[in-house]
């Protein structure tokens, strides 16, 4: 790994901070979607001029998982980082490509190892 343990530390910390302030944000969204579809007696399911209320909290929910899925592997990360294994492959032992890692900086294994479990 050529980059220096602070900085990569750094980086994570601030992904994690951005993903935690999406959390919130989406969260706060749903919110506002649950409490607007109490209150409203619209037919929202037979409505012919757009997405319906469920699908609208389909898709927050589903996009509030992936951010809450981004935020837990970033907190795996940072302890990988803290533990002296952050860019090593977790199945082969073998450094993870920095390509790799900074085009998702929470891999934790290698791109053989990941194509190797879909």
């Amino acid at each position: 790994m050529n980059r220096d343990v602070s900085s990569i530390r750094a980086e994570l910390l601030h992904l994690r901070d951005q993903s935690r302030a999406q959390a919130a944000a989406l969260d706060s969204d749903l919110r506002s979607l649950f409490e607007a579809s109490r209150s409203s007696n619209a037919d929202d399911e037979h409505d012919p001029e757009g997405s319906t209320i469920a699908f609208e909290r389909a898709q927050l929910t589903a996009v509030l998982d992936a951010t809450r899925r981004r935020l837990a592997e970033l907190d795996v990360a940072l302890r990988r980082v803290e533990a002296g294994t952050y860019g090593v492959c977790e199945r082969c032992s073998r450094p993870i490509p920095a390509e790799r890692l900074a085009a998702r900086p929470s891999a934790s294994t290698c791109v053989g190892c990941a194509s190797r479990t879909r």
